[in-house]
């Protein structure tokens, strides 16, 4: 008779010691947890391509040849594909990249054979490379128009540490203005003057970390304070760009001249003052003059997709001393919003 109880023989000798069998059991547990054990579908060891490699790029499909995805060492894709990364797979078994894939292509042109992109592409193709670190492709694409005529545009507004301001000085808060409450109630107030004298004389590139808000930034966001606050459709505001940093007055040119080199610190101080507009910008020592400025102001402020319109009104006029008169251009800029 063989009698069958609930509770499995204790197979530990009397001694307290395991026997061989338990021995072996916690022998063959694995030491690290499986995929499937840990709750994670992914492989322990090091991924293996085929030579032909099959992709899936944020839904666009490619396929190309393993070693030119590896071209470039010191890339994305080399690494993605180095076998050190997990790379996941659809379910037609192509290697999936959460990335826009439309202008992939041309970046395979440029890893197959060195093909680089019409100039229509350019911008986008140069954000792909730098996405994906391919730094052949990144120089040869700074001396394509238009980003190698955007690199001399970007030596001359840098003369300007103010025309865009670092970026991490805005709070970017969700819900709020690009602007702190303080800003805020200060841009409401109509109309402004700029409020930050250091920004009208000559600024060293360190002191731009002073700046709270770029004077880019400024007019968009006084434009779009003015017309909420109007209820309009459009706003316009009132902007200085001015080359030179002395004043000019119509009849003593001459004197200007001199005075220019032989004032002293106190007289200069006579001269420093504000011009009655929203934004100023100025003054730089470079050959691009005034209207080359305006031609930057009006070309940022497009390609946030605003409608710009700008005339000049007149000058500032502001009397400083004597016989001298502030005759800083002003423009006016109007902004559309809908």
């Amino acid at each position: 008779m063989v009698v069958v109880t609930g509770r499995e023989p204790d197979s530990r000798r009397p001694d307290g010691a395991m026997s061989s069998s338990d021995a072996e059991d916690d022998f063959l547990e694995p030491a690290t947890p499986t995929a499937t054990q840990s709750g994670h579908a992914l492989p322990l060891l090091p991924q293996e391509f085929p030579e032909v490699v099959p992709l899936n790029i944020g839904g666009a499909h490619f396929t190309t040849r393993l070693s030119t995805l590896r071209r470039y060492e010191d890339t994305m894709l080399a690494a993605m594909f180095s076998g050190r990364h997990y790379i996941p797979t659809d379910a037609e078994g192509r290697y999936f990249i959460d990335r826009d894939g439309t202008h992939f292509g041309d970046v395979l042109n440029f890893l197959r054979s060195g093909d680089l992109p019409p100039r229509e592409r350019v911008r986008a193709v140069y954000k792909e490379a730098q996405y994906y670190a391919i730094g052949p492709l990144l120089e040869q694409l700074e001396n394509m128009q238009p980003l190698k005529g955007e690199k001399v545009r970007q030596a001359f507004l840098g003369l300007m540490p103010y025309y865009k301001g670092p970026k991490s000085l805005f709070p970017q808060e969700s819900g709020s203005s690009h602007l702190d409450p303080a800003i805020t109630g200060a841009l409401c107030a109509l109309p402004l003057p700029c409020p930050t004298p250091y920004l009208l004389s000559p600024v060293p590139v360190m002191a731009a970390v002073f700046t709270p808000i770029d004077h880019l930034e400024r007019i968009v966001e006084i434009a779009r304070l003015r017309a909420v606050q109007r209820k309009a459709r459009f706003a316009k505001l009132k902007v200085c760009v001015f080359k030179e940093e002395m004043p000019i007055t119509p009849y003593e040119c001459p004197l200007l001249n001199s005075l220019r080199f032989e004032r002293s610190e106190s007289d200069g101080q006579l001269f420093e003052h504000h011009c009655e507009v929203d934004v100023s910008f100025g003054p730089w020592e470079a050959v691009a003059d005034v209207y080359d400025l305006l031609h930057c102001l009006v070309t940022d402020l497009k390609a946030q997709g605003l409608v710009v319109d700008h005339q000049c009104i007149g000058v500032c006029d502001k009397h400083l001393i004597n016989h001298y008169y502030c005759k800083r251009p002003i423009y006016e800029f109007k902004i559309t919003w809908w």
